[in-house]
């Protein structure tokens, strides 16, 4: 079973683990050298944060992509505070998951909530998000069912507006819910290291 398949590869992970400033720091290195880092809120084991680097071709490690959590600023750092600004102003994607749900934030989209149509599109297994007005479209994938190879369910689909923000909810299949007890009941087995400052191997 595809469930059964990525639990296992999740268990058969080397892992590590910190308790740094209320979070449970989580990271996995795959045999195929692939590294996954995970934070979870440490008394709600809510997942906070979830990224992913893979190594090129030539050996070297990538830059992270943030799969859960809030997004990095383009560039932030480097970029001058106008080039920052003015990129604040576009709409910022983000997934952000509740213990029952995942969900998708979409800020800086100030249309109301009538003009937005959000739907499964079967074919390309993805979440589509489109406005009447033509203003903003945009189709995403849900890794965590890609992974546990599950179909998507309209009916499991749903959205809100609030504050210039587009919420887009997914309730969790019994199937995901199931196997992220089971994950929480083995990273229990991992031996954590507390820590006070900033050095984490996560990061």
């Amino acid at each position: 079973m595809a469930v059964t398949g990525w639990l296992e590869s999740l268990r058969a992970a080397e892992k590590t683990a910190l308790l740094q400033d209320g979070r449970r720091k989580v990271h996995y290195l795959f045999p195929d050298g692939k590294e996954m880092a995970e934070e979870y809120d440490e008394k709600t084991n809510e997942l906070l944060v979830r990224k992913w680097r893979m190594k090129s071709a030539l050996g070297a490690l990538g830059q992270w992509q943030i799969e859960v959590g809030e997004p990095a600023l383009p560039g932030a750092g480097s970029l001058g505070p106008e080039l920052i600004t003015e990129s604040n102003a576009n709409p910022i994607f983000m997934r952000k998951d509740t213990k029952m749900s995942f969900q998708w934030r979409i800020r800086n989209l100030p249309y109301p909530k009538d003009v937005y149509n959000v739907c499964v599109d079967q074919k390309e297994r993805c979440v589509v998000v489109r406005t009447t007005n033509k203003k903003y479209y945009k189709k995403f994938s849900i890794p965590d069912l890609e992974r546990y190879q599950l179909p998507l369910d309209e009916s499991s689909l749903s959205f809100a507006h609030a504050n210039s923000t587009l919420i887009i909810s997914y309730q969790k299949p019994k199937e995901v819910l199931v196997a992220e007890s089971e994950l929480q009941k083995e990273l229990k087995k991992v031996k954590t290291a507390h820590s006070s400052d900033g050095d984490c191997k996560t990061q």
